[in-house]
């Protein structure tokens, strides 16, 4: 495969399993071990939480998986911070709770609850919003944008070119978690399988946007 358009209109799922499998060649050493964590998450973990592991969690464990830029892993945990500064980590608990009960087929209600954990904007929401659940959700961000940019012929193609990648409005995340919903689907059906998910399809799409 030349690129992410020749991909994207492949039927051949051996492609699509190699295009996964590169992946891995794109995370870096000191980050598999994390990485590996995180993509065996379970809900149970998440739910057996309590305000302060949840917090610990967010600080030491997710907000590392997502801003592996260290100078954006700095300002975005001095904003989670302040539920320690303030007291607050009860407030913190309750969007725990939301995320543990919403109805994960709803995108935009899926990331306007996450998005109100301190630090996290869209890319960041949806990020954990797939980790928690990948057959619903995929990280959209900047990458996944700068891919699909790439693909001929997209119904969002119009809207792609609108958005600004590294400050994704909430339209535009509901549009991009839909549009791997989507493409998931239509794999599925084509390979005859359940295992394509949007978080499967974000992780390819990123290595495609670096």
């Amino acid at each position: 495969m030349n690129g992410v358009n020749d991909l994207w209109t492949s039927t051949d799922q051996r492609a699509w399993i190699t295009a996964s499998d590169r992946y891995w060649k794109f995370v870096r050493p000191e980050n598999k071990a994390l990485e590996l964590s995180l993509d065996k998450l379970q809900l149970e973990r998440i739910a057996s939480m309590n305000p302060g592991t949840w917090y610990n969690f967010l600080e030491t464990e997710y907000f590392v998986w997502k801003y592996t830029a260290k100078n954006r892993l700095v300002t975005t945990r001095q904003q989670l911070r302040r539920y320690l500064v303030g007291s607050d980590l009860e407030s913190l608990d309750q969007i725990r709770k939301q995320l543990l009960a919403f109805d994960a087929s709803n995108a935009r209600l899926g990331l306007s609850i996450a998005m109100q954990i301190r630090g996290l904007g869209v890319a960041g929401a949806s990020g954990l919003l797939a980790l928690m659940y990948a057959k619903k959700f995929g990280t959209v961000d900047q990458f996944l944008v700068k891919a699909l940019r790439q693909v001929a012929g997209l119904p969002e193609a119009a809207a792609l070119a609108q958005m600004k990648p590294e400050r994704l409005k909430l339209e535009d995340g509901v549009l991009l978690i839909e549009l791997l919903r989507r493409k998931a689907e239509e794999l599925n059906q084509l390979f005859c399988v359940t295992t394509w998910t949007p978080r499967a399809l974000d992780k390819i799409l990123w290595t495609y946007g670096r």
